[in-house]
């Protein structure tokens, strides 16, 4: 595994053709993996504007109930059931698969591995144009009659399938058909991402020579190519029993609706790691750089990579602890589970080793990266509690179990994202972002966001159940003590909300008038920092680097700078 594939560089350009491109084969229909990487990025924070809308406007019914929601209106029962679900969905699907996988597989593989291009250029073209179709299909599922599907993100039947429930009709389906459609365009993008590491790399890069963050987007990419399988014939079952009247997840006709969460899981949960491993690798290069440390321990979180891929296939039941699971299988899945937290756990804590010693610079991007750290450890140290059967039974769909899944998640699609992009925004764009505007941006969004969520763990402690749209029909859930973390977290949800316009206008300030970012302004070693900023088509115009080492030598005792890149000769 150690030795390096040979590969064939004709011309060094693999046979690509960089000719001079219009304005429509550059920005429309490109065939250059970096301008598919932004069209992946600024589609993802598109959606993100949407999802975080739908965030605001059913935490506004929560905190004050029946007011009229600026920018939305009176928030109905209905409307709540529907913005819950499509947050949830755009913001896992349309937001931090795009981004973390798609956008930043896209620019950095080619780059880091030392290619010209994907392998098959006109198939990436291809998957982001069939993701683009999914994200047109799921917005257009809110101006049908009845209007976005309301059956919760996990499409759970009967919700999902009865129209008596008044939460299925043509909305549902459309739903159903974006997911797919979407599931085709990374099924795509995979293909490319795994050929290209494997077969393009520069000449002298061996295996343990890739770049971290390359190898968890490949592991992702394997990962859901093995899982996606189910759940998309899950949703074909699930289109029939909606519009053809079959019984696959009907009761009453003699199906099963626990089939649906045994298909839907066995996906789902390795959908964790499939954005989490990409976050991971970001966070590894962001670290490195900015501890100018070694990464400690890169064959342990390879493999530790792979055996958490591995054992996110037998997890999936422990979603289904109060479905009426036998109790021994309980069993088998919380061991399965609690075993899972040790490789992740190790991670975390190869990369505190690694920052130990270093000469640490707290630049934006860094503060973003010991943040994913932090936050993402306390979303594992609460999944413990729900991994353990016993305790799960009282914890099920609590607030317990959403604000879990926040500290999980909100690390891996917005810490993760803001680290890559704030690192990799000169070499995207040839500028330097803002620094101060970063760190107030950092700051604003951390404390915000803790704000909104850590008052929640109290709420599920005390039992609050989740997907209720007015908390005062239930006594027990409406004491003022209740009632006033609901309106905290929504107050500090419109502040986080409030932040991001302090980001996207530091972009816009940076490309309009930040200082140059030359080839290499954080003396990294990794090989986008060879070519130019922005790197022009094809990359490298004056020919494939060679590669002489790994890409985590910085601090280095045999030479004379704290950093060396790999391209350099001994």
């Amino acid at each position: 595994m150690a030795e390096s594939i040979p590969v064939e560089h004709a011309d060094d350009h693999a046979g690509h053709d960089h000719h001079e491109m219009s304005f429509s084969e550059k920005y429309i229909f490109p065939v250059d993996h970096k301008m598919i990487a932004m069209q992946y990025m600024f589609t993802g924070m598109f959606m993100a504007l949407i999802g975080g809308f739908m965030a605001y406007a059913f935490r506004m019914q929560l905190a004050f109930p029946g007011m009229d929601v600026p920018g939305w209106g009176v928030v109905s029962p209905v409307d709540y059931n529907s913005l819950v679900t499509n947050h949830g969905t755009i913001m896992i699907f349309w937001v931090a698969m795009p981004v973390l996988i798609a956008a930043f597989g896209n620019f950095l593989i080619p780059l880091m591995i030392g290619a010209d291009d994907m392998v098959f250029p006109r198939i990436n073209r291809l998957s982001y144009q069939i993701f683009l179709l999914s994200a047109i299909v799921i917005l257009s599922s809110f101006f049908v009659e009845g209007g976005g599907f309301g059956g919760a993100w996990t499409a759970y039947p009967p919700l999902a399938t009865k129209a008596e429930y008044s939460l299925t009709g043509l909305g549902s389906t459309i739903w159903i058909v974006a997911v797919a459609l979407e599931f085709v365009a990374f099924l795509l993008g995979g293909i490319n991402f795994i050929t290209t590491a494997m077969n393009s790399r520069a000449p002298g890069m061996k295996m343990w020579d890739i770049p971290m963050v390359v190898w968890m987007i490949v592991i992702a990419s394997i990962l859901f190519m093995l899982s996606v399988g189910p759940l998309l014939a899950g949703g074909i079952m699930m289109i029939f029993d909606q519009q053809l009247g079959t019984a696959f997840f009907d009761p009453d006709k003699g199906g099963d609706p626990i089939l649906w969460q045994h298909l839907f899981w066995f996906f789902g949960h390795p959908e964790v790691y499939v954005v989490l491993l990409p976050a991971v690798g970001i966070t590894a290069e962001v670290i490195t750089v900015f501890g100018r440390k070694k990464l400690f321990g890169y064959k342990t979180i390879l493999y530790t990579a792979i055996g958490t891929g591995i054992l996110s296939f037998t997890v999936w039941a422990h979603h289904q602890f109060v479905a009426g699971i036998d109790p021994r299988m309980a069993n088998v899945f919380t061991v399965t589970t609690l075993l899972i937290s040790v490789p992740l756990a190790e991670m975390m804590f190869v990369y505190i080793a690694t920052l130990y010693g270093g000469s640490i610079r707290l630049t934006t991007p860094m503060l973003w990266g010991l943040a994913f750290i932090f936050e993402f450890l306390i979303g594992g140290v609460t999944g413990i509690f729900l991994g353990a059967s016993g305790n799960d039974i009282y914890m099920h769909d609590t607030y317990f179990v959403l604000t879990h899944f926040h500290f999980t998640f909100y690390p891996i699609a917005m810490i993760g994202t803001y680290a890559g992009f704030t690192f990799w925004f000169p070499k995207m764009f040839g500028k330097m972002m803002n620094d101060s505007l970063g760190k107030l941006h950092f700051w604003l969004t951390i404390l915000s966001f803790n704000g909104i969520f850590l008052p929640l763990f109290a709420l599920g402690a005390a039992g609050q159940h989740r997907r209720i749209y007015d908390y005062s029909n239930f006594p027990e859930l409406a004491l003022p003590w209740m009632q006033d973390i609901r309106q905290f977290s929504t107050i500090c949800l419109c502040v986080m909300i409030g932040a991001q316009l302090i980001f996207f206008y530091n972009v816009f300030k940076s490309l309009m008038s930040g200082p140059a970012a030359g080839k290499n302004p954080w003396n990294s070693n990794t090989l986008e920092w060879t070519t130019t900023s922005p790197a022009p088509h094809g990359n490298w115009p004056e020919g494939l680097p060679t590669v002489y080492r790994g890409p985590y030598e910085y601090s280095h005792p045999d030479h004379d700078k704290d950093y060396w890149p790999q391209n350099e000769p001994a």
